[in-house]
């Protein structure tokens, strides 16, 4: 009999055996789980909510997140099931490339410039328009986990003074990066000439970047984030956009995945991209086999690698 593995959305997975036992990869369409499945291998953008988790049968124990965040699930749901929760944190250099490649791309405006030369304009004016400095500027990471900190190494190329704002501070790691600590978010968004978020998306850092901490900014001041939409109030941003406020922005994320306000498109300032902070083919064989590394340990200890803490919702 084959172990069965059910998924939050169709994946190309081979076959495969686990502890012994051939595996059979099951799309649970509209969250319909199949009895007998042992764990629900979810991706990132998939919810896993409290009512999803309602309907799963006993014989599942695990919930498999391919991606490192894992706010898509209801944690105090899985909880009350007696579910465990992994992730699979091997997106960080990937998803840093990207954060610098937004840096670089809304500061010297690349899609604004390519744009410029398909429309055929330089022949035309010969101006395209103009960018931001990136080396020597100062960039502020709001989060410095493991993302936070390699774009941070990133920066160190550019010669980039590197401020952070994080909960609790870290020393040997911004020791070794050169980064300084602002213990207030207002601080930083004060001084950087960039900003680039990395935190975590909770309760207490929805709408962490609002119309006061725009505010806040230093004027022209030039906006990246590739962790989480919500972090954001696009509202306050696109406003801080249309002032001038806010010279340029990086999105990589935003609040209403797959959906996102129209208004941000006729912004030539903005670089759009469909969060794709851990899309190479590399990074994503690399979360699979974590995934599948997390409910092979679970199938043949109970346990697993990368456990995510149920105690935070």
């Amino acid at each position: 009999m084959a172990t069965i593995i059910a998924t939050t959305r169709p994946l190309p997975l081979p076959e495969m055996e686990l502890a012994g036992r051939q595996v059979r990869f099951v799309h649970a369409e509209a969250g319909a789980v199949p009895d007998g499945a042992v764990a629900l291998l979810s991706t990132a953008v998939d919810p896993v909510d409290a009512a999803l988790i309602s309907t799963l049968p006993d014989s599942v124990g695990l919930i498999a997140n391919l991606g490192v965040g894992y706010d898509n699930i209801d944690l105090a749901a899985a909880a009350a099931r007696g579910l465990l929760v992994s992730n699979t944190p091997v997106v960080t250099e990937d998803t840093a490339d990207l954060a610098f490649a937004l840096i670089l791309a809304a500061c010297r405006r690349v899609g604004q410039g390519e744009r410029f030369l398909r429309a055929g304009k330089w022949n035309e004016t010969g101006t395209p328009p103009l960018g931001t400095r990136v080396h020597g500027a100062k960039l502020g990471i709001i989060g410095f986990g493991a993302i936070g900190q390699a774009v941070a190494r990133r920066a160190s190329g550019f010669g980039m003074t590197v401020l952070y704002h994080n909960r609790s501070r870290k020393p040997v790691q911004a020791n070794a990066l050169s980064a300084r600590y602002c213990k207030d978010l207002a601080e930083l968004l004060a001084a950087a000439d960039i900003v680039s978020i990395h935190a975590p998306l909770t309760e207490e850092t929805r709408h962490l970047i609002d119309a006061d901490a725009l505010a806040a900014c230093k004027p022209g001041a030039v906006l990246v984030n590739t962790a989480r939409g919500p972090l954001v109030d696009e509202d306050a941003l696109i406003a801080a956009l249309e002032t001038g406020h806010i010279a340029a922005a990086g999105l990589d994320v935003f609040s209403e995945e797959p959906s996102f306000p129209e208004a941000l498109l006729a912004m030539e300032q903005v670089v759009l991209t469909p969060h794709i902070g851990s899309a190479t083919a590399q990074c994503r064989t690399d979360m699979v086999q974590r995934g599948i590394a997390n409910i092979a340990q679970f199938l043949e200890t109970g346990t697993i690698r990368d456990m995510v803490p149920l105690g935070r919702e």
